[in-house]
């Protein structure tokens, strides 16, 4: 038979642990801010890759981590006050990942909230991490170093297309790195003896002038490197390329799974899966202080030959040997 007493303390136990077991129960998920430059419908596959990335270290949008997404839509003017907005929603960490201005724009905005970057310029350079080893302060993430790619693009260009008396490279001049990438493809045509004539476009109307432009200065091949505003308008590229039956290369292979003639760069979805597994170890309570930059490897050659029949080119063996990929 229990005593009093002993029915007091039980229930006395009972009271103290019950207002804990509710906060428990109503404690908020973690929530994820992801600052994104582009457009979510043309993120897919990015997007898919994060939640990836997340889910292999446990965490299930919805489940047991919530995400919030700003869109930028292309306009990179809007970054910062999109940034600002996750920092006063106070998000556990955010990821702003495939835009170096995004990553920018998160730095800036908070120097305590955890930022996961995954970047084409290199970090140190543009003062998003002290060091690669050693990062420092409240950012880290992927680096996959498109700039470094750039000159590779030119050359393998160069390559299928060798009698081109001049290279176009399209340029959009509201991305503020683009510039680096336009210094790497004049220093790619330098070293090879070549031509490079450089075309602005930030509209869709600027893309169609672009082309006409390149028809009447009699460019024989484009170079188109990555940004987010021209790979949300991907299909639009490529369709005016073959119109105006221009060789071009892509830094991303969506490209050519539309129709493009060839690419060379990054593969997203590795890059995006990096970043959703180091937002993952941030939210089990690792420092980014103390996370080395990831390298993203994984480089990809993909070659549309029924896009080079079209043209009338004859991709030289050498070059398809090397394809990781040929679609035809």
């Amino acid at each position: 038979m229990m005593r009093r007493r002993d029915f007091i303390t039980l229930l006395g136990g009972a009271a103290a642990a019950w207002p804990l077991a509710v906060r428990a129960q109503k404690s908020p998920m973690p929530v994820i801010g992801f600052l994104g430059s582009g457009l979510p419908a043309e993120w897919t596959i990015i997007l898919a890759a994060f939640r990836e990335g997340l889910r292999r270290a446990g965490f299930a949008d919805g489940q047991n981590v919530d995400i919030e997404f700003r869109w930028a839509e292309n306009r990179y003017e809007r970054l910062p006050t999109l940034a600002t907005d996750l920092v006063r929603r106070q998000v556990a960490v955010i990821a702003a990942i495939g835009n170096s201005a995004a990553a920018l724009a998160a730095k800036a905005a908070t120097a305590t909230i955890p930022v996961v970057f995954a970047s084409g310029v290199d970090p140190v350079a543009y003062g998003l991490v002290a060091s690669l080893h050693r990062p420092g302060g409240n950012v880290t993430g992927v680096s996959f170093l498109t700039s470094l790619l750039v000159p590779k693009q030119f050359e393998l260009l160069h390559e299928i297309a060798p009698k081109a008396p001049l290279i176009a490279v399209l340029e959009n001049p509201t991305n503020p790195y683009s510039g680096a990438d336009i210094r790497e493809v004049q220093d790619a045509a330098h070293a090879l003896g070549r031509s490079v004539h450089v075309l602005n476009a930030s509209t869709e109307g600027e893309i169609d002038a672009a082309f006409v432009a390149v028809v009447q200065q009699q460019a024989g091949a484009l170079q188109i490197p990555g940004d987010a505003f021209f790979w949300t308008r991907r299909e639009r590229i490529v369709a005016l390329a073959a119109r105006h039956a221009v060789p071009t290369i892509y830094a991303q292979r969506e490209f050519v799974e539309v129709g493009g003639l060839m690419s060379y760069g990054a593969d997203a979805a590795d890059w995006s899966r990096l970043s959703g597994g180091y937002v993952a170890r941030i939210l089990k309570g690792e420092a980014p202080a103390d996370l080395p930059v990831q390298q993203s490897t994984k480089v990809e050659l993909v070659i549309n030959l029924k896009a080079a029949k079209a043209l009338g080119l004859t991709v030289p063996l050498p070059l398809l040997a090397r394809a990781d990929e040929v679609i035809e």
